[in-house]
């Protein structure tokens, strides 16, 4: 028996999994799997956990942050910013929180910035409005 290959794509990296028996994902409608043969596909996978299960029996996990799903001749491409890959699911679960929690105080940070940003710059047009001289 043969499987079908999974192509990981991200901004960094790119994987091939060869002799995949099913991948298991999930978009908008649920919970979804895909085996060897499956008929052309394509979507836009939810933010979460993916599952692969080689021919062998072994099993991994893909954390996605999104990503877009494309079947086709026995090939299944995974499109995403990044992705984490590991056989074990307690320690990817870990690696995916520390990365959210590290990516939250990220956009808290740069949300402080845009809020000064754009203090500055109402206190400068209405300092124009005033016919105040503005400094640059």
């Amino acid at each position: 028996m043969t499987g079908f290959l999974v192509m990981l794509q991200s901004a960094t990296q790119s994987e091939r999994l060869e002799q995949v028996a099913s991948f298991v994902g999930e978009d908008a409608s649920g919970s979804f799997g895909l085996m060897r043969g499956h008929g052309r596909f394509v979507t836009s996978l939810v933010f979460g956990m993916a599952r692969v299960r080689y021919l062998d029996g072994r099993r991994e996990y893909l954390a996605l942050p999104e990503a877009v799903a494309y079947f086709d001749c026995d090939v299944l491409t995974l499109s995403s910013r990044r992705y984490l890959r590991d056989a074990d699911y307690s320690r990817i679960s870990r690696r995916l929180r520390d990365e959210l929690v590290q990516e939250e105080t990220q956009l808290v940070e740069l949300k402080h910035s845009l809020e000064q940003m754009e203090q500055a710059m109402l206190m400068r047009l209405w300092r124009l409005g005033r016919g105040q001289e503005v400094e640059t």
